[in-house]
């Protein structure tokens, strides 16, 4: 027989979820804000005592009411939040079964592919799926079945919060932790999602992925691809994490597909300078004619006005033989504009279509304001080549003294100058053999110039140093002398110095690719 503390308790107990069953939405609102309040942080054995031994009554009504109301979105986050304490509360392995019982984990999923539902109330979500995958193996491979992971990542690229695309990170690391059947999935997931438009997914799937790598251990085809395409953006922080993958890459069995894929991207592909220098022509000559009006720029059919005079001195003139005036810069703004004349040694110098329309893009935005700019491919190089000799040394097999000196000639994009130097320059410094070939390719005078200017940029070379440089005689060497050049710099074949570099050898020819200057003024 029950004590007559017991019979008021349960009482209380039946009289609240009398309350709770008649209550409308706001009277509901109340009721879990007090529940919130009053219940944060117990324990399970506190929240029975709380409820007289019936707390599990009070989690029934509340999943109940969540699979009923949340796809309109009535009180939601008061009903994760308050379902988050039972299944947060310690020795809480009963209330976290119940939910599961009534497709918990389903619901929560399904909230994160609703759009008409706030950030916030999926992001309390997201900490409910936490809360089960930490519980244990068997609840992240129940998550994983549920088709978890591919809804969790479409939410992480969706995302507009970063806040909650940290707690998503959070709940991919521990799916990724403890779960040997679906690891793999999550990895693939995390690859999946490098392509996607959101700079914050970006960086934090990279960050995501390595540790997955690590626990993976075996490669998937695809990261190559899908990492390089990330290293085109123009976020510092997305670049640094990709560079810290490809570190950690280059350990794994796909080392030579990634060092190859990094050689070709200094020297865009034929189809990809022939698109962009179109995108150039035709975009930014119709912007100047509608800023500057007709007859600005020798890009645009348009004649020159009447009045305007042929060669004025206060206005720049184009450098080449068609005299016509450049049009003036507009304040506040640094960027060029589309005048000048059509042809295309001066519309397109030194193969810069591929990097100049991205580079122009990202120096000035509207209103002149400065963003960032593209990091150029060849410091993922130099990275690679300073942390070991060996990378150095396929480095040269692939051609990549080549490829950097062609980069070096983008006169319009300095940093990829100063970086391709700079990469140019420590192969120069461990490869006597590279230091003599480059000076035969250079010349005596643009290599002097070269050794005292290790950040290279086209505001302290004149154009004739530019034209020489794209015209050196880089194109009369062949790719089976590189391969030659390589094998002994790399293989030790030949006598080495005191400090463990090879000598030159007589004779010996630096292929640093045929047809180099005019692939790089294409």
């Amino acid at each position: 027989m029950t004590s007559i503390k017991e019979q008021a308790a349960i009482s209380r107990l039946l009289s609240f979820l009398q309350e709770w069953d008649n209550a409308g939405k706001l009277a509901r609102g109340h009721i879990l804000n007090n529940f919130i309040e009053t219940n944060q942080g117990k324990t399970a054995p506190e929240l029975e005592q709380e409820f007289s031994q019936g707390a599990s009554l009070f989690l029934v009504r509340l999943t109940t009411s969540l699979r009923l109301t949340y796809m309109t979105g009535s009180c939601l986050d008061k009903l994760l939040k308050s379902i988050g304490i039972f299944l947060s509360a310690v020795s809480s392995n009963r209330y976290l079964i119940e939910f599961l019982e009534v497709g918990g984990v389903l619901t929560l999923l399904e909230i994160l592919g609703l759009e008409k539902i706030k950030e916030e109330d999926k992001r309390e979500s997201i900490k409910l799926l936490q809360c089960i995958a930490n519980s244990g193996r068997k609840y992240k491979e129940l998550i994983c079945e549920s088709y978890g992971v591919r809804s969790i990542a479409e939410f992480l690229a969706k995302s507009k919060s970063e806040d909650t695309q940290e707690e998503v990170q959070i709940l991919l690391d521990s799916l990724v932790h403890g779960n040997p059947k679906y690891q793999n999935q999550v990895y693939k997931g995390l690859i999946a999602l490098l392509p996607c438009a959101s700079p914050k997914a970006q960086q934090l799937s990279l960050q995501t992925l390595r540790t997955a790598q690590s626990i993976v251990g075996v490669t998937h085809p695809s990261i190559v691809d899908c990492v390089l395409m990330v290293l085109r953006t123009m976020h510092l922080e997305v670049q640094y994490e990709a560079i810290q993958l490809i570190k950690d890459l280059v350990n794994y069995d796909i080392r030579p597909a990634l060092l190859k894929a990094l050689v070709d991207l200094l020297i865009p592909s034929v189809q990809e300078t022939t698109k962009m220098q179109s995108k150039i022509l035709n975009g930014r000559c119709s912007h100047s004619r509608a800023a500057l009006g007709p007859g600005w720029g020798c890009l645009c059919p348009t004649p020159l006005p009447p009045q305007t005079p042929r060669c004025p001195r206060s206005l720049p003139t184009c450098q080449c033989s068609c005299s016509r005036p450049r049009p003036p810069r507009p304040s506040g703004k640094r960027q060029r504009v589309g005048g000048g004349c059509s042809k295309p040694g001066w519309a397109l110098p030194g193969g810069a279509a591929a990097l100049r329309a991205p580079s122009w893009a990202w120096r000035r935005g509207p209103g002149g304001k400065a963003r960032r700019r593209r990091r150029s491919p060849s410091a993922r190089r130099r990275v690679l080549a300073r942390g070991s000799v060996s990378i150095a040394e396929e480095l040269l097999h692939l051609r990549v003294v080549h490829s950097l000196m062609a980069a070096m000639g983008n006169t319009d994009h300095s940093n990829s100058q100063r970086l391709a130097s700079l990469a140019l320059e420590y192969f120069v410094q461990m490869f006597p053999i590279v230091e003599e070939h480059v000076r035969d390719c250079m010349g005596e005078e643009l290599y002097k110039l070269f050794l005292m200017m290790s950040s290279w940029t086209a505001t302290h070379t004149s154009r004739r140093m530019m034209w020489m440089h794209r015209r050196n005689r880089a194109s009369e060497a062949t790719s089976e002398d590189h391969g030659h050049v390589a094998e002994k710099a790399g293989r030790g074949k030949e006598p080495e110095t005191s400090s463990g570099q090879p000598h030159l050898a007589p004779g010996g020819r630096l292929g640093v690719g045929q047809h180099a200057g005019e692939r790089a003024s294409c």
